[in-house]
């Protein structure tokens, strides 16, 4: 490992390699992700085409800070040599190549349980919203149209609502428990039933969904989830189901649940992600049963100074030969 003396210069502290900046980094600029034991080396500020910046530096980078932006994949590992650990800012590890890593013998330090109770918080606030109709109905204010139309449409209630969690993870959890307390009825997939869990586990994601009123997407985006909701699980959600997408956009086979949305197929949508970022297919936008988000799930202030103190944390600790704080263990 690099020396970590309090009495070097910066350019003399070990290198922790920037792809691209993290949205996360924009909230707080200089005031935080910074440390006295390592500094950050921008690839996004150089003139030099990326291949010829990583082969500049390829010796003396042992750290990669990655975010969902910025693809940690074969390639680039193969031009760092010398890189023996990943953190990334996100909970999700879609944008690492998580094979390759292990090849290599490079350890993965997440977001841990950072982000799981704002996610959940906004998972359980957009089923909420389209239930009840709140965004829809506040532009009906806004717009002067209750004076001149009259009442707005009725809403759904959540009490007493079947919800189907999709992933119960860290984050899935919260969401069941949070679901749980407005009196809703859980059930749940994920890759395997989990021992100490009470609700009713379907191995099937087209069963869970033909069971229940609202389907949550909680999961990571791997090869195997990729367009896992699709025209066969919307289907069987119904023309009474509600769909809310915390996860990643590609989960759900976007053009699918469109088409859904457009032919009454489905009740409503409330989706903080989408499957090509920041393009959002234009039928939403005219869409009063569908509630959007622009993936802001994370972001609040409590939980960037968590994040923060988590992201140093790992890094300090790996140029200390210390432990990670949250490293990634494959399960």
């Amino acid at each position: 490992m690099a020396s970590t003396d309090p009495q070097e210069s910066p350019e003399d502290l070990p290198k922790v390699l920037l792809l691209k900046k993290p949205p996360s980094f924009q909230f707080f600029e200089g005031e935080s992700f910074t440390s006295t034991k390592f500094q950050y080396l921008k690839a996004y500020e150089s003139p030099l085409p990326l291949h010829q910046f990583l082969a500049a530096h390829a010796q003396s980078v042992q750290a990669v800070l990655a975010s969902g932006g910025a693809s940690i994949n074969a390639d680039i590992l193969q031009l760092l040599p010398a890189v023996r650990v990943v953190v990334t800012t996100s909970a999700g590890l879609n944008q690492i190549d998580i094979p390759e890593c292990r090849r290599r013998g490079i350890a993965i330090a997440n977001a841990g349980d950072v982000y799981s109770a704002d996610v959940a918080d906004l998972a359980v606030g957009l089923l909420i919203d389209v239930l009840r109709k709140i965004s829809a109905s506040d532009r009906y204010v806004r717009q002067g149209l209750w004076a001149t139309k009259g009442d707005y449409p009725l809403g759904a209630k959540l009490s007493g609502k079947r919800a189907g969690i999709v992933g119960l993870g860290r984050i899935g959890y919260e969401v069941a428990k949070r679901l749980e307390a407005f009196g809703c009825y859980i059930s749940y997939n994920s890759r395997k039933k989990k021992p100490n869990v009470s609700y009713p586990f379907y191995q099937n994601v087209s069963e869970l969904a033909a069971n229940c009123d609202a389907l949550i997407i909680c999961c990571g985006l791997t090869k195997q989830t990729f367009h896992m909701i699709n025209k066969e699980v919307l289907s069987a959600l119904g023309k009474k189901g509600v769909i809310v997408n915390i996860g990643r956009g590609a989960i759900i086979d976007e053009k699918e649940m469109v088409r859904c949305l457009v032919a009454g197929e489905i009740a409503g949508a409330g989706l903080d992600v989408f499957e090509n970022e920041p393009d959002v297919p234009k039928e939403f936008f005219t869409m009063e049963n569908v509630v959007l988000s622009p993936h802001t799930a994370v972001f609040t202030p409590e939980s960037l100074k968590d994040l923060s103190e988590l992201v140093v944390g790992n890094l300090e600790a790996f140029f200390s030969n210390k432990p990670l704080l949250s490293e990634y263990m494959d399960e």
